[in-house]
């Protein structure tokens, strides 16, 4: 299948990213990471460890034969599989993702399940594809009776979260987040954007024009990465909005500071894996809102308090 706007490639990319920390007091070993990505005996779990550690699930596939979310409520039929993996960042955080493509028009009426199973990924529409209004209703949010990836997701997620290698006592409190994003081809001459917008409640919703010939494995990728970073700013921030001011109690604050800095501070690295193509996108974030900007002010910001209880601590007096 071809990448996005090209000849024979789809027009529309949809998908969601579940992020959360995973239920686990240590972060995972390789070995232990292959075994809870294992999703499939004929395939195996991708592994890397430069710049940083990584594992991969294979993908798995999802039948569907289901009408399209859309801005206007027309029902759009469309047939086929939603891809869905799961990665594991360092051990420590894990992601569920859930997409498909779509082309701009199919059969006009449905084939037998063969013409779709070798399209894996594929959603391919009876008739004509109302790109405008599938984009709009898929980031709108979930419709009745219309396709779900959302859910997808989420039960992979849940299935890996409730492995029995996992002690489910993880280090520190965190809220899941979702990341819901459409990618269609930026038009000649254009350049490619990213519009990212927080709806709330863990919600955030991206839409993206890429490059042509970019493929949905490409832009899923783009969309991991934006959300392991939002993930890691959402959590990092509400931590440090909920500490105790000044020295006011010193036991409270290093309960709060130091397992982000064993379990969170590392896993700052944006663009890891991601396709070079793609890259000014990820500039365009460093200049507005200013992810990593914001980053290092709250890094600073614990090292600042790490100092300060150090101090406190050093200072007072010894008891009998």
């Amino acid at each position: 299948m071809g990448g996005l706007g090209t000849t024979s490639g789809p027009v529309l990319a949809c998908g969601e990213v579940r992020t959360c920390l995973l239920p686990h007091r240590r972060a995972v070993d390789e070995p232990t990471a292959v075994r809870l990505l294992g999703l499939r005996a004929d395939e195996p779990v991708r592994t890397s460890r430069r710049p940083n550690r990584h594992a991969c699930s294979p993908g798995v596939l999802t039948g569907v034969d289901c009408l399209l979310p859309t801005a206007t409520g027309a029902k759009v039929r469309a047939v086929g599989t939603v891809t869905a993996h799961a990665g594991l960042v360092e051990g420590r955080v894990l992601q569920s993702t859930a997409y498909f493509s779509a082309p701009a028009e199919g059969p006009d009426r449905r084939r037998p399940w063969g013409y779709y199973l070798v399209r894996p990924g594929l959603l391919v529409p009876v008739g004509r594809l109302p790109g405008k209004s599938v984009t709009e209703g898929f980031l709108t949010g979930h419709q009745q009776d219309r396709l779900d990836v959302g859910s997808i997701a989420e039960s992979l997620l849940a299935r890996i979260s409730r492995h029995d290698l996992l002690d489910h006592d993880a280090p520190l409190t965190t809220t899941d987040t979702s990341l819901r994003w459409t990618a269609s081809p930026a038009g000649d001459g254009e350049p490619a954007t990213a519009l990212l917008t927080e709806l709330g409640s863990g919600l955030r919703i991206a839409e993206l024009r890429l490059p042509r010939g970019t493929t949905p494995l490409a832009a899923a990728a783009l969309c991991e990465d934006l959300a392991l970073h939002d993930w890691l700013l959402t959590t990092v921030g509400d931590k440090l909005d909920g500490l105790p001011p000044g020295s006011e109690n010193q036991a409270a604050a290093l309960k709060v500071l130091r397992p982000l800095v064993d379990h969170l501070l590392h896993l700052w690295m944006p663009r890891a894996r991601l396709d070079r193509a793609l890259s000014p996108l990820w500039e365009e974030l460093e200049r507005h809102p200013g992810f990593s900007r914001q980053w290092n002010t709250m890094a600073q910001r614990i090292r600042d308090q790490l100092a300060l209880q150090n101090l406190i601590r050093g200072d007072a007096p010894a008891r009998s």
